[in-house]
C-alpha cells in the first residue's frame, strides 16, 4: 500500500475511528485479573495514540510532499548505482556530444496534483544515479501551430526530504501555471522534476562526492540530455533554468552559478549559500567540497561573472540574508533579484512557498527573453514591453512579499 496513496489514508482514519470507540465500548467490559484489565486498556490507549500520531504524520507528509514511499521513510532507498571521480566539470572526461541518444519510455504519473505529468526512470549514464524524472509539457506543446516549436525548461528541485512530486502536488504550480501560459503571461515553459533525495537519510546537497553520489552531474548532465533527447527544447544554457524551495534553492542556485554553460537563471525559495544550512548535507562534511558548493564563494571567487539571473526571496534569519550576500557578490553580467518577505508571511513550509511560483515564472519570463504564447495556437510573440511586464511582475510580487524588492 503506497505511503501518499488515498488507500493507506482512508485506512489510518478508519483505524483512529475505530481506535476511539474501542475504549468507550470495552473499558468497563474487560474482565479478569486486575494486570489483565489494566494490560487491555493500556493496549486500547497505546492503539489510540498510534492511530492519531500515524494519521496526523501522513496528514503532513501529504501536505508537504516529505517522503514519496516506505523507502524514503525508512530509510532504505538507494538511488546510486556507482560514484566515479567525475573531475571539476562532472563530466569524467565523457564527450557528451558523443554519446548516444537517450530515448525513455514515460508513463502517466499518480499523485494528487499529477494530472498531466509522464513519469520516467532513467538510468544516468555520467552519473552513475538510477531514479525517476516527471515531465509535465505546457498547454502549446501539443497544438499544431506550435509543432516545430522548441520550449525553454525549468528543473524543479524539492526541499529536504522532499518528493519530486512536491513541485506538481503541494505547490500546485501546473494548476497555477498552466492558464496563465496558454493566455500569454507567462512563457510556455516545460517543467521537470528529477528526484533529488538519492541516498537514504542523507541530504546530497547536489554535489559530486567520489565514492558517494555524483548528485550535480544527475541535475545538470544526466537529466538535461534526456529532456533534449525527448522532446522539443531549446539549447543551453539559452533555454534552460532551474527552481527550488529550501534546500533545492541552495541547489538551484548553486548550479546556475557553477554551470552557467547549463543555465541561464535561477529561482530560490528560502534557501542558503554555505551548504550547513542543512546539518544533513554531505556536502557540509568536508571542508572542501563545503566551499565547492557554496554559490556565494563561487561568485565572489570567479574570475569571470557568470552570464545568469537569479531570483532570490527570503525572511528574516531564513534565505533573505543569503540573498542580500548574493546581491552583494554579484557583478555585471550577473543580476540578482532579491525578494524580502516578512515574517508575517508565514513559515518555513509550502504555504509561503506556494504563492510565489507565479511572480518568479512572471520575472523568469523575462529575464529569459522568452516569447509569451498566446492562448488558441495563436503565434509567439515577445513581451511588448519589459517595462510593463516587469511592472506586473512587481504587483504581482509585492501583494505576497509586502512589495519589499531590491535589485
Amino acid at each position: 500500500m503506497s505511503l501518499t496513496g488515498t488507500p493507506f489514508l482512508y485506512t489510518l482514519i478508519v483505524l483512529f475511528a475505530i481506535a476511539l470507540i474501542l475504549p468507550l465500548v470495552l473499558w468497563s467490559r474487560i474482565h479478569g485479573p486486575k494486570a489483565l484489565r489494566t494490560a487491555g486498556r493500556m493496549l486500547m490507549l497505546l492503539f489510540a495514540q498510534g492511530t492519531a500520531v500515524a494519521l496526523v504524520f501522513v496528514l503532513v507528509n501529504n501536505a508537504n510532499s516529505l517522503y514519496d514511499n516506505w523507502a524514503d521513510l525508512l530509510g532504505t532507498g538507494n538511488h546510486v548505482q556507482q560514484a566515479a571521480n567525475l573531475g571539476a566539470d562532472g563530466t569524467g572526461g565523457i564527450a557528451l556530444k558523443r554519446l548516444p541518444k537517450v530515448k525513455q519510455d514515460f508513463a502517466p504519473a499518480t499523485g494528487p496534483g499529477m494530472n498531466g505529468v509522464r513519469e520516467t526512470q532513467l538510468k544516468g549514464r555520467v552519473s552513475g544515479v538510477n531514479a525517476e524524472v516527471y515531465v509535465w509539457l505546457p498547454p502549446q506543446y501539443d497544438q499544431p501551430a506550435y509543432r516545430h516549436h522548441k520550449f525553454p525548461v525549468v528543473e524543479l528541485l524539492p526541499g529536504y526530504p522532499g518528493s519530486a512530486k512536491a513541485w506538481f502536488g503541494s505547490m500546485k504550480a501546473t494548476r497555477q501555471l498552466a492558464p496563465l501560459m496558454q493566455s500569454g503571461q507567462v512563457a510556455p515553459f516545460i517543467l521537470v522534476a528529477p528526484r533529488t533525495n538519492l541516498l537514504a537519510g542523507v541530504d546530497t546537497g547536489c554535489a559530486n562526492i567520489p565514492d558517494q553520489v555524483n548528485a550535480d552531474s544527475w541535475l545538470s548532465i544526466d537529466v538535461p540530455k534526456m529532456v533534449m533527447d525527448n522532446f522539443r527544447v531549446q539549447p543551453a544554457p539559452r533555454g534552460w533554468a532551474v527552481a527550488g524551495y529550501s534546500a533545492g534553492a541552495h541547489c538551484a542556485v548553486k548550479l546556475a552559478v557553477a554551470h552557467p554553460d547549463r543555465y541561464m537563471a535561477a529561482i530560490s525559495m528560502s534557501g542558503y549559500n554555505d551548504p550547513i544550512g542543512e546539518r544533513n548535507s554531505l556536502a557540509a562534511q568536508n571542508p572542501t567540497v563545503r566551499a565547492e558548493n557554496n554559490p556565494y564563494l563561487l561568485l565572489k571567487k570567479s574570475p569571470t561573472p557568470p552570464r545568469i539571473a537569479l531570483y532570490v526571496s527570503g525572511q528574516p534569519r531564513d534565505g533573505y540574508e543569503a540573498a542580500v550576500a548574493l546581491e552583494q557578490s554579484a557583478k555585471a553580467p550577473t543580476t540578482v533579484h532579491v525578494i524580502f518577505i516578512p515574517k508575517s508571511a508565514g513559515g518555513h513550509n509550502m504555504a509561503l512557498w506556494r504563492p510565489q511560483v507565479v511572480p518568479s515564472f512572471r520575472w523568469l519570463s523575462v529575464e529569459m527573453g522568452q516569447h509569451h504564447a498566446r492562448a488558441h495556437g495563436a503565434t509567439p510573440r515577445a513581451p511588448s514591453s519589459a517595462g510593463s511586464t516587469h511592472a506586473a511582475l512587481a504587483s504581482g510580487t509585492s501583494s505576497r512579499a509586502g512589495a519589499g524588492r531590491r535589485r
